[in-house]
């Protein structure tokens, strides 16, 4: 029990101090462009737009530890952070845009217990999951390269080298570099997309890894040279703010 509880200690020491290291990217670097428009959800649509959903633009996000630890509750009906509704279960929301070689910085809060997604190109995957303190670290925890999923058994993916969260109810961020697939003249695939660096909390926790097709749940889209960001919403509440983009530059070594 004692070791546990150190290990818990040291990992979030570890995405605490990563989380005050520095500004966030897109302060501190050129090139970054907002995804939220601070007032609304304009430049972002439900992923069946002939269907209902209750994603909103909020002001503030609060997350009751004591008496609502597994929901979210937001203020406002404008703001520059968004919010998966009342209830927390929405479907998914996508892009206008469509991006090829990308990098992404995206803040997230869930409650207790809450899971989402991150999908890239709307087809690949960084999970988002309540995983604080967990040790065993697979393909379906926060911030893994989520699984394919064929002949009804979890396929590939990626476990996070080391658990970065924080606490639910904490906001916390993806920083992530991402290489679209490739395809010659006529159409025929010739790479395979490939997560190149993701950092969690400003912890590395994925480096090169291929993405041979679409992982689980994602949209019902061919692979393509460019394709929308989608963000889960049909798994539990979660929150956004701060995402930002630019064209794919240099990956940093460390």
């Amino acid at each position: 029990m004692f070791r546990r509880s150190l290990l818990l200690f040291a990992s979030v020491l570890v995405a605490t101090l990563g989380l005050s290291a520095q500004d966030a990217p897109y302060l501190i670097q050129d090139g970054w462009k907002p995804l939220l428009n601070g007032n609304n959800l304009e430049g972002w649509h439900a992923m069946d737009p002939t269907k209902p959903h209750e994603w909103v633009a909020a002001r503030g996000i609060r997350f009751d530890r004591m008496y609502s630890p597994k929901a979210l509750s937001f203020v406002g009906s404008s703001g520059d952070r968004m919010v998966n509704g009342k209830n927390g279960r929405t479907q998914n929301i996508v892009t206008d845009q469509k991006f090829g070689d990308v990098e992404l910085y995206i803040e997230w809060m869930i409650p207790k217990g809450a899971n989402s997604g991150v999908y890239l190109q709307g087809l690949y995957e960084i999970q988002i999951l309540d995983s604080f303190g967990s040790q065993d670290l697979t393909t379906g925890d926060c911030a893994a390269v989520y699984h394919r999923w064929i002949n009804n058994r979890p396929v590939g993916g990626s476990a996070p080298r080391v658990n970065a969260m924080l606490a639910p109810g904490n906001w916390q961020r993806y920083h992530i570099w991402f290489r679209a697939p490739r395809f010659d003249a006529s159409g025929k695939k010739t790479e395979n997309a490939r997560f190149l660096l993701v950092m969690f909390n400003g912890v590395e926790v994925q480096r090169d890894v291929e993405v041979p097709e679409g992982t689980r749940a994602h949209m019902e889209i061919p692979e393509a040279a460019m394709n929308s960001l989608m963000l889960q919403g049909d798994h539990g509440p979660v929150a956004f703010r701060n995402i930002y983009w630019r064209p794919l530059g240099e990956i940093p070594e460390r």
